[in-house]
């Protein structure tokens, strides 16, 4: 089902691409939209395919990954509700650099390279937007190369939680139910590390008081998590 304009442009609000805008030009913007649905295991798009629209995720995640020569597949990241995706192919003109297979069934909301190009002239804010926009992800890079490359993996997965929280606090001092909806061998994957070893890091964060776990989802102590992120020794 296709949303109501004004729950699109809400929604679109939201994101860094598209806030500090207008909410007329939002709403305008919105109706340029479409609403595209992909199952789960099916590829949103391949690695060098061409960068000919950009989407809103409605609901559901995407994974994305690129893979060697030799077959071992990296997970990059993993894209959720209210992210926007595939647009530096859609900015640079060049081919998309990773690919992006459905997790779970997922509805997004599409907007083609043409329509983009043309708001990036009426609206001069978007264009800054996009600018702020690429500068984060690159931010965001390379923090993720920095944590594999130097620290132990129990602080990369603290560090991740930490993200994935979102700044929650537990103000009652009980830690904070996370359902991190993927599995732990794809966990590996986004922390560069084998499964065998975030399942010892899950350890080392259990003991510590970190996390507790249950079958489908963790609970998290955040200002532990945050200690073990700040240690430093490898």
């Amino acid at each position: 089902m296709t949303p109501a304009p004004d729950q699109l442009a809400s929604l679109l609000a939201q994101t860094e691409l598209f806030c500090k805008l207008p909410a007329t030009s939002v709403a305008q913007i919105a109706g340029r939209f479409h609403t595209v649905k992909f199952r789960r295991g099916q590829i949103v798009y391949e690695r060098g395919d061409a960068g000919n629209v950009l989407h809103l995720i409605g609901s559901g995640r995407i994974r994305f990954s690129v893979v060697s020569v030799d077959g071992r597949e990296l997970s990059v990241r993993i894209a959720k509700a209210g992210d926007v995706i595939g647009e530096i192919a859609v900015l640079d003109r060049q081919p998309r650099t990773a690919t992006a297979v459905a997790l779970t069934d997922v509805t997004a909301h599409s907007l083609s390279r043409t329509d983009f190009d043309r708001l990036m002239l009426q609206e001069p804010q978007l264009a800054r937007n996009a600018i702020d926009f690429l500068c984060q992800r690159l931010r965001d890079t390379t923090e993720q190369l920095e944590l594999i490359a130097l620290y132990p993996v129990e602080v990369r997965l603290a560090r991740f939680l930490l993200i994935a929280l979102k700044g929650q606090s537990s103000t009652s001092g009980k830690r904070i139910p996370l359902e991190l909806g993927f599995s732990q061998g794809e966990l590996a994957q986004l922390l560069g590390a084998s499964r065998p070893k975030v399942n010892i890091a899950l350890g080392i964060l259990e003991e510590a008081g970190a996390i507790g776990r249950t079958s489908d989802r963790l609970f998290c102590d955040p200002a532990i998590l945050a200690r073990i992120a700040e240690k430093t020794d490898a």
